[in-house]
């Protein structure tokens, strides 16, 4: 089994790279702990269903990505400068997983919860409490963006309501179709969208 220390983190890593290239349905315990090395038995020493190992999966998925996003949401960073550097990194990501994977990916809080909306209530309500999480990052940049006179005045909530669910979107469409490059002048449309004043510098 390997170290008992790592085998809850083997687990979650395995959890999430699963269910990222598969489906919430496809992935088993068992897969689940063949991919990790670690016995069934142990499995269930740390979590009493597949659920709940999905949900701290998606926790933790969450924190690697807490760290990325409180660097390059820096309110350091100029507010809209932060929505073009975010989306290019979004970009680039996805052409990563799709070099490693031979596949895009897209979004893996949107498969986990379009998938599990109906069936797994505690699990979709996981996604959108990690959804709501992203969301905060996207206001406090357009707060700043309005204050600083780069956006018409109205709801920034609406405003980050708009260009989430324009990137989700994408990120579906990308997926479909197997082409991150319908990404590549995501964070110019999204802010040509929100009615962004300031003149869009073309990425590259």
């Amino acid at each position: 089994m390997g170290r008992v220390s790592d085998a809850r983190e083997r687990l979650i890593a395995a959890t999430i790279e699963l269910i990222w290239l598969e489906s919430y349905g496809a992935v088993t315990v068992d897969a689940i702990c063949e991919r990790a090395n670690v016995k069934k038995g142990s499995f269930y020493h740390f979590f009493s269903s597949k659920d709940e190992l999905v949900i701290e999966s998606l926790e933790a998925h969450w924190q690697l990505r807490r760290a990325v996003l409180d660097t390059l949401f820096s309110p350091t960073v100029e507010p809209l400068d932060r929505l073009r550097t975010y989306f290019e990194h979004v970009y680039q990501r996805q052409l990563e997983l799709k070099a490693k994977h031979g596949r895009f990916l897209g979004c893996f809080y949107s498969s986990v919860g379009v998938e599990c909306a109906k069936q797994n209530p505690e699990i979709r309500l996981k996604v959108q409490e990690i959804m709501t999480r992203y969301m905060r990052y996207y206001e406090s940049s357009l707060r700043d963006a309005q204050a600083a006179g780069l956006l018409p005045f109205g709801s920034v909530t609406a405003k980050a309501n708009g260009v989430f669910a324009y990137m989700e979107g994408v990120l579906g469409q990308a997926r479909i179709q197997n082409d991150p490059e319908l990404l590549k002048d995501l964070g110019n449309a999204a802010l040509r969208m929100i009615g962004a004043v300031e003149p869009v510098r073309k990425a590259g």
